[in-house]
């Protein structure tokens, strides 16, 4: 199984760590080719505008659109969450567009409003949530939509069929349960060509 992490920019590295640890090959993703023979992918923390831009500018965010909607699993956290959200704010913006919620950027406040607390995650109920400059998630748009994560009275993380998103950044703890979860939704290996 080959596990990716979009490496334009972010916290791309600890993810390849976590999917390395649960047994995965790994790759970074960073240019079309990367794409090729991907069974699951992270879209790490970061500046989603900066992210949403090289996607664009590389050719990346319409092939990469047609695999997570061809069923490709992917995890998205914090910018990654912004990255595949069907709208950001109330302008309509938006980059992947594949799921269904609308984000609001910096929900919790500046980076000095960064903050660490107990949420419930996957079937964890006591799951250490690390908010850095973090989005919220302000609506679900599908009812399909199953909420995975809460803290603070908050929606914090959702599956939507094959895409898994968190406010939160579970790469940065030693739980991976999340990842885990991602993981164990690849069906089987199949060879997935970058349109």
């Amino acid at each position: 199984m080959i596990a990716g992490a979009l490496a334009l920019q972010g916290a791309f590295r600890e993810h390849l760590k976590i999917f390395a640890k649960l047994g995965a090959d790994t790759r970074e993703v960073r240019r079309r080719e990367d794409l090729e023979g991907l069974d699951a992918l992270a879209l790490p923390g970061g500046e989603s505008t900066v992210q949403g831009k090289l996607l664009r500018d590389l050719g990346l965010l319409e092939p990469l659109r047609e695999l997570i909607l061809a069923g490709l699993p992917v995890m998205g956290t914090c910018a990654g969450l912004i990255l595949l959200a069907r709208e950001i704010g109330d302008n309509g913006e938006r980059h992947l567009g594949t799921l269904p919620v609308r984000v609001q950027r910096n929900i919790y406040g500046r980076q000095s409003g960064s903050f660490v607390c107990e949420g419930r995650a996957g079937s964890c109920e006591s799951f250490r949530q690390v908010y850095i400059r973090a989005p919220g998630i302000a609506e679900i748009l599908d009812p399909e939509t199953e909420i995975l994560a809460e803290a603070r009275g908050r929606i914090t993380g959702v599956r939507y069929r094959n895409q898994f998103a968190f406010a939160f950044h579970p790469e940065l703890t030693e739980n991976t349960d999340l990842h885990e979860l991602v993981l164990r939704s690849v069906r089987a290996p199949a060879v997935r060509k970058a349109a």
